[in-house]
């Protein structure tokens, strides 16, 4: 099976998913995506006990495509561009220090709580896993995906400054997220006494800050380039070639791919770029081009989520340590914003319950389920990818949904 036949099945399913959507459902596209193609599965699922067939190509589907890699490395580089460039700059500028220790400070706060609490959840429940796993599995699970929270908080009517924390926050942890997985990881597979302190910080300086840098000068010089000239063709051509182009070299220098787009995603979208390197004509293609990819890449990662379910081991323990996970991760959320919120609340008057907002607000998604498929089978792979898909679900479809009417109760 290549990769134009699976490409074409996974937009077809999209397309047919998404109809029914809008049609019956009308839910979110994100959630509705992802309910219909676990339901489709399910489906599949009993189907197979009289005829095999349709199972057995789903599952050559997903045998077919390398999870991790095609969102890592590839959409999502697309996704965070097509996200950054629609976020307020000037409100993140006002919000930049908070969401700086949201997407650093708190990511790392979390990852540690979640490891400690989760390594004591699972001796309780007779499952002893080593401490540094466990660790793995914080910092997987931390950092809030951009992608579900962007789909879904443009319906569920945050006021501005609080969306800007929430939104800003999660286009950055992700890319912190990722160094800190590896860096844990990198220390889980060779050991604490083969890793040195220094190699730690170098590593984590290098993707970070050189992510950042190398974002910063793709979108000057896209900057540059846009105001060079007054072509629409050319000028959606030279951002689709800044993100591709851009995610290469990030790539091959080593760098953090997920930041360098998302800083030139802010960079080409801010209001003085648009002013005066854009003229209206081109702003408009513009942003309905990455409106429109965004929109496909999301209808794709969402069905491809719910299709990874055929790949999860279910055995009633692992179930079992999912189910307490998700209030376990929801209050390590909440404890690692309160220092964040406390040091800055009065200084940008916060609105009222924050807290509870970011903490019901901080959807998992793509991205944790992706890191999670990249832990080796001495890692505890199958355990940790059943947990983190049973919260990824209960984030997404119940979270989702109700993190609208939660809004309206608590401003």
């Amino acid at each position: 099976m290549d990769a134009y036949l699976i490409a074409t099945i996974l937009i077809l399913l999209s397309g047919i998913f998404g109809y029914i959507n809008v049609r019956f459902l009308k839910l979110p596209n994100t959630i509705g995506l992802m309910v219909i193609t676990i339901v489709f599965t399910l489906i599949v699922i009993a189907l197979s006990y009289f005829d095999p067939t349709l199972l057995n190509f789903e599952k050559e589907i997903i045998s077919k495509i390398n999870f991790k890699e095609l969102l890592l490395e590839e959409m999502l580089s697309f996704l965070l561009f097509a996200g950054a460039l629609h976020t307020n700059f000037n409100q993140l500028k006002i919000q930049k220090w908070p969401v700086l220790m949201f997407s650093t400070v708190g990511v790392l706060t979390s990852t540690f709580l979640v490891g400690i609490a989760m390594y004591y959840v699972l001796l309780l429940v007779g499952m002893p896993i080593e401490f540094i796993y466990c660790l793995l599995f914080g910092a997987l699970i931390s950092p809030t995906d951009p992608i579900a929270v962007l789909g879904i908080l443009k319906k569920a009517n945050v006021p501005k400054k609080l969306e800007t924390k929430i939104v800003g926050e999660s286009l950055f942890n992700d890319g912190v997220g990722v160094v800190v997985f590896l860096t844990i990881f990198q220390i889980a597979s060779f050991g604490t006494e083969n890793v040195a302190v220094m190699d730690i910080v170098q590593l984590f300086g290098k993707e970070v800050l050189g992510g950042i840098l190398l974002g910063a000068i793709l979108g000057w010089i896209t900057y540059r380039l846009l105001k060079s000239i007054d072509d629409y063709d050319i000028e959606v051509i030279i951002t689709l070639a800044a993100v591709m182009g851009g995610t290469v070299l990030a790539q091959k220098l080593h760098l953090s791919a997920p930041l360098a787009m998302v800083t030139a995603g802010l960079i080409v979208g801010n209001d003085t770029v648009r002013d005066t390197a854009m003229s209206k004509t081109t702003e408009r293609y513009v942003d309905k081009f990455w409106e429109l990819i965004d929109i496909l890449l999301n209808a794709i990662l969402f069905v491809m989520i719910g299709m990874e379910m055929l790949v999860l081991v279910i055995e009633g323990d692992y179930i079992i340590a999912g189910l307490i996970a998700i209030p376990l991760v929801l209050a390590c959320r909440f404890l690692s914003l309160l220092v964040p919120i406390n040091i800055f609340k009065k200084k940008l008057d916060f609105v009222p319950n924050t807290n509870i907002i970011m903490t019901w607000g901080g959807l998992r998604g793509g991205i944790s389920i992706a890191l999670a498929l990249g832990l080796t089978n001495d890692m505890h792979r199958d355990l940790f990818l059943v947990i983190t898909y049973i919260v990824v679900i209960f984030s997404i479809i119940v979270q989702g949904l109700t993190v609208g009417e939660l809004v309206k109760k608590l401003k």
